[in-house]
């Protein structure tokens, strides 16, 4: 998501060199060229609109309502699954998962199923599109590409509402951790709305769904009122979603904050309380961001627990107005990521922050910790990766970014993408250049 990724993100950009003249108002949003709210075009072997697959599944939300769901989570059973502990939002995860996902089970008291089979109607046909296209080639092509013994954890920055993706390239991992500006946001919320509120909560899900699915990143535009204010928790959505697709059973669900030493705390019936009702006219943007950071263990039927955990944070150096404290005044979330030690990597659609000045602190964990490493042009470019002991091997064609945030690192890529032998790339990875072409590259340690 973020199969799906961020096209625009809200960063104050201080003397970054890569900043010309621009005020003080306009770096505090970096736009490209999806930011209108129309679906753009979709360019050349994104991937085809094949038949809908089994992949993905299908049927109505009255047929999915008969399918019964273990309301018991299994023990988990691996070293990477964390101890029990925190307030448990399983029950609200499964409601979520069949009416906002459209991943069956049976519907909470007071959800038409009219209202769900008309939303599913649309999101199971996005997804089943996606599935049979998009994800089909490029699981094929990280199958081949992704080393057996790459670390099974994985850190993916600038994340936006993208599980997908990561569950693409790394469908073994025992944890994948996503970060971004949105919060998973308050999954007690579907229990409250009713009639037309709802219906608006999930046409806002609707659309930003199918926008996910066929441009394969996120707008930041749209996720600012979807994610953060949403009347539903849009980006825990979106994760569930990319459970169904990927044929994953949905196990438990928490969320957490970061003590000082970086390490978890789940939020307890004691730190619910600072929450707001959500029966409440009160702001949903402020209730969103209590759920800042949410933990989801699924796995494949009869497999292991596994882990994704999203997390919400500025990941520029310094603190900005309207997104929080940077990681330079709050280190937890790099102490956190360095506890993981070696890790596998990957962004997209990143917005070239990690280009930026602004943002190494950042750059320089990924570049310590990375093992191996898959990115469009917006990941960590060879003037600091190749001096780290990295090499890189390019696929696809790269003149120039599409977007003038990563002008200042152009040349650079150009010339790793001239110095290669020229490598198909069937699917589109997050941006295409400016000359709407699919580029993708693997940056891995040498042996």
């Amino acid at each position: 998501m973020r199969s799906l990724l961020l096209a625009v993100l809200l960063v104050a950009c201080g003397n970054d060199k890569n900043e010309h003249s621009r005020t003080d108002h306009e770096k505090e949003t970096v736009v490209v060229a999806e930011k209108k709210p129309d679906l753009p075009p979709v360019p050349a072997n994104m991937g085809s609109d094949a038949t809908h697959g089994a992949a993905a599944g299908s049927g109505s939300a009255a047929a999915q309502a008969k399918a019964p769901i273990d309301p018991t989570p299994p023990v988990a059973t691996n070293d990477s699954a964390p101890p029990a502990g925190g307030h448990d939002f399983t029950a609200e995860a499964k409601a979520l998962l069949a009416v906002g996902a459209c991943g069956g089970g049976p519907l909470p008291d007071g959800v038409p199923a009219a209202l769900v089979d008309k939303h599913c109607s649309v999101i199971t046909k996005a997804q089943n599109d996606y599935a049979e296209g998009w994800m089909k080639q490029a699981s094929a092509f990280f199958e081949q590409k992704v080393p057996k013994d790459v670390p099974k954890k994985v850190v993916y920055p600038f994340a936006g509402g993208d599980l997908s993706t990561a569950l693409t390239v790394y469908p073994d991992a025992d944890e994948i951790t996503t970060i971004s500006l949105e919060p998973p946001g308050d999954p007690r919320t579907l229990g409250v709305l009713k009639g037309k509120d709802l219906e608006r909560a999930l046409g806002k899900v609707e659309y930003e769904l199918k926008f996910l699915y066929r441009v394969n990143f996120s707008n930041t535009l749209n996720m600012i009122e979807a994610m953060r204010g949403g009347q539903l928790p849009t980006q825990l959505i979106f994760g569930l979603s990319a459970l169904k697709i990927h044929g994953y059973e949905l196990v438990a669900l928490r969320y957490f904050k970061l003590e000082d030493d970086g390490s978890i705390h789940y939020l307890d019936d004691n730190d619910l309380k600072k929450a707001p009702d959500p029966s409440s006219s009160g702001n949903a943007q402020q209730r969103n961001m209590i759920f800042s950071n949410a933990e989801v263990q699924f796995r494949k039927a009869g497999g292991r627990i596994q882990v994704w955990r999203h997390m919400r944070h500025n990941l520029g150096n310094t603190e900005q107005k309207g997104i929080g404290p940077g990681l330079k005044e709050d280190p937890r979330l790099v102490k956190h990521l360095e506890a993981k030690g070696p890790i596998a990597g990957m962004t997209k659609a990143a917005s070239y922050l990690l280009s930026w000045d602004s943002f190494s602190i950042m750059r320089d964990y990924m570049i310590k910790h990375v093992v191996w490493m898959v990115s469009d042009a917006t990941g960590i470019a060879p003037k600091w990766g190749k001096p780290a002991g990295f090499e890189y091997e390019t696929y696809g064609d790269f003149v120039a970014p599409h977007i003038q945030a990563g002008n200042g690192i152009s040349k650079d890529w150009k010339a790793e993408w001239a110095a290669q032998e020229h490598r198909d790339l069937r699917f589109r990875f997050g941006y295409y250049d400016k000359k709407l072409r699919n580029h993708l590259v693997i940056m891995h340690k040498k042996a």
